[in-house]
């Protein structure tokens, strides 16, 4: 059994379904928590899984104050990307100094920020996976699970596949998660983005699930056109997304259970949206290489407009009369 001891920060749909597999499967794992922190610590976390049945673990390490966590040796970033300014805060108390940084975010850019926080390796994990927060402590997790895991390198070059990787997944493996290394992180991040730009765009917008959108031919080309744009932004950044990935990427959203992505969600529950990480950045990036990208450059603007309306009205709710 591993004796590697995980932090999982950021406790909602993605930290604490994977960082409940890993507490059953063995391992040592401190969660750090904000609103669910009492229902957690008196209850446990409860998951609903499509591959591993119901369980709870009813005694969690439960933290509200990073303070009081101890060094781990893989702390597991599962924050949205729009709460990564607090990482600063949180990051230098919990990594141990010969620890690993594993961000399991959705976007492009974040590993460069954690960079700047804290000087240990950096491991991005993407995850495929269908998985909500129903309420405090209980995950419902829906469909597919997998993770693909390549470390971070400053000069944004393949780092091949490191001890930091065989151990990580290792552990994952353990717990019954389907994982895969990669020797290029940024080759990863945008096969990512070919997914998460036409789908939690969409969703977000159309106030529909991956289903509905895949059933319906005009959003299913829709769909198309804004992965293909995304294979022409990795392109400019000399990736390569085929044309056979992207083929194979719609056939698996379409076997996908309909599903409301964590976009749609956040819009719904008025959260402030991760327009910047998955499309902002990305946009950015292209631009600067010379590649336009039309149809994500009008998706951006509209759920930047969105994003705007959400934080319109939490200052009107919380302004004083």
């Amino acid at each position: 059994m591993s004796k590697r001891r995980y932090a999982i920060i950021g406790t909602g749909a993605i930290g604490g379904f994977y960082g409940a597999c890993l507490q059953q499967a063995g391992l040592e794992v401190h969660f750090l928590l904000r609103s669910d922190y009492t229902v957690v610590k008196e209850q446990g976390l409860i998951v609903h899984s499509a591959q591993f049945g119901e369980f709870t673990l009813p005694t969690v390490n439960a933290y509200r104050d990073v303070a009081q966590m101890p060094p781990c040796d893989v702390v597991v970033v599962a924050l949205k990307a729009t709460q990564n300014q607090i990482l600063p805060e949180i990051l230098p108390h919990v990594v141990k100094e010969d620890g690993v940084v594993l961000l399991l975010q959705n976007g492009l850019g974040a590993e460069d920020k954690i960079a700047e926080i804290v000087n240990t390796p950096i491991v991005g994990g993407l995850c495929f996976i269908c998985v909500n927060k129903v309420a405090p402590g209980k995950i419902v997790h829906l469909d597919y699970g997998s993770i693909k895991f390549a470390e971070y390198s400053s000069k944004q070059q393949p780092s091949g596949i490191t001890d930091n990787l065989h151990a990580i997944a290792h552990d994952f493996q353990q717990a019954g998660i389907t994982t895969e290394t990669s020797d290029d992180l940024l080759q990863t991040r945008w096969e990512k983005l070919a997914w998460n730009i036409p789908f939690n765009g969409l969703s977000a917008l159309l106030n529909a699930t991956t289903a509905e959108l895949m059933a319906n031919k005009a959003t299913r080309s829709l769909a198309e056109t804004l992965a293909m744009e995304v294979a022409q932004g990795a392109t400019a950044n000399n990736r390569h997304l085929s044309a056979e990935y992207l083929q194979n990427l719609m056939e698996r959203t379409e076997k996908m259970k309909p599903y409301h992505t964590s976009m749609k969600l956040d819009r719904d529950a008025n959260r402030p949206l991760e327009v910047e990480a998955i499309f902002g950045n990305p946009l950015e990036v292209a631009t600067e290489k010379g590649m336009h990208l039309p149809h994500i450059a009008m998706l951006y603007q509209q759920l930047r407009f969105v994003d705007w309306k959400i934080q319109q009205a939490k200052r009107q709710l919380h302004s004083p009369l």
